[in-house]
């Protein structure tokens, strides 16, 4: 299961967009709320791990702008470094606004149009969505231990939307050679993807070993590349070749209804995605997906929580 480490109701005044305007309605309250959310009144260096509610405050022409010095290692510091804020000039009211935007709209946001919404450049609005995205990765997640269903999808453009000359062979269903395979496991409302490069028997056991502890039950299809479970974990196979889509109450219902979130996103947002970036959309509806039983303050809470690494332009097209 998935474990947040810091409470993410603290601070939430808001459960809507125009409220959270009206909140955060200048770059100081938006500065002091992500300072108390983040360090809870106890500014943390991000040089060397100091914990002071006393860290030297710097003025500049007269005024506090949000910059510390530490007490201990002497290095200057904001609540942006280490965070994917770091580097840029955008203001915090649009960070807040795109990520409330992009974490609330159920299939997101295109940078086209977020770029029209904030006033920005949709190279920049790209940049900032893909920020984002880092941020929605699953992190501190324990091995499931409850009922997991698994399952893959294939993602990738289609044969009668090429010219003729450009259409391939076998690009439907397990034998495709021109998709991508994403597979996905879902246990007690939490669902995580990863990239694989394959259907092999190897391949699926291996991704899920790593992530199922062993003896738990394991739903899956009747598709051959799962022959093996049963050797690690209670095996609830469904035959749906069958036409049998339940077996004594078990199901594939629940992670196959998130691959239909995630293309109909893709499809009618982003229209399409290349395999490079696919993970970060993975990402991307999955953090939805887990957060469902979240108000959207907190969403977004736990969003900026969450935004403690910094992603560079230089790494997101290498």
């Amino acid at each position: 299961m998935l474990k947040y480490s810091k409470s993410i109701t603290k601070n939430t005044e808001f459960n809507s967009l125009i409220k959270m305007i009206e909140v955060l309605d200048t770059e100081q309250k938006c500065r002091e709320y992500i300072e108390e959310l983040r360090w809870n009144g106890e500014p943390v260096c991000p040089h060397c791990g100091s914990v002071r509610e006393n860290h030297y405050k710097l003025k500049q022409s007269g005024r506090f702008n949000g910059l510390y010095k530490c007490k201990d290692c002497r290095e200057r510091f904001t609540v942006r470094l280490g965070t994917m804020f770091e580097g840029t000039h955008i203001s915090f009211k649009k960070w807040f606004l795109a990520i409330y935007i992009f974490s609330s709209h159920k299939k997101g946001i295109s940078s086209v149009q977020l770029s029209k919404d904030i006033a920005v450049t949709q190279k920049t609005a790209w940049f900032m969505l893909n920020r984002i995205r880092h941020s929605f990765r699953v992190k501190n997640i324990e091995k499931f231990d409850g009922i997991t269903q698994v399952d893959e999808t294939f993602v990738g453009g289609k044969n009668m939307k090429k010219p003729k000359e450009r259409r391939k062979e076998k690009t439907q269903g397990r034998s495709t050679k021109t998709k991508t395979v994403v597979f996905g496991l879902l246990s007690n409302g939490i669902v995580t993807t990863e990239i694989i490069p394959n259907t092999k028997g190897k391949t699926l056991t291996t991704v899920i070993k790593n992530m199922v502890k062993e003896g738990s039950i394991v739903v899956s299809d009747g598709w051959v590349g799962y022959s093996s479970l049963h050797k690690f974990y209670d095996h609830k196979k469904i035959p749906h070749n069958n036409g049998q889509f339940v077996k004594d109450t078990y199901h594939t219902n629940s992670i196959e209804g998130f691959w239909s979130l995630l293309k109909r996103g893709i499809l009618g947002i982003y229209h399409s995605t290349s395999p490079k970036h696919l993970q970060k959309y993975c990402d991307e509806f999955s953090f939805r997906y887990n957060t469902k039983q979240f108000t959207e303050g907190d969403r977004f809470n736990l969003a900026l929580l969450n935004a403690d690494e910094k992603l560079t332009y230089e790494e997101l097209i290498a």
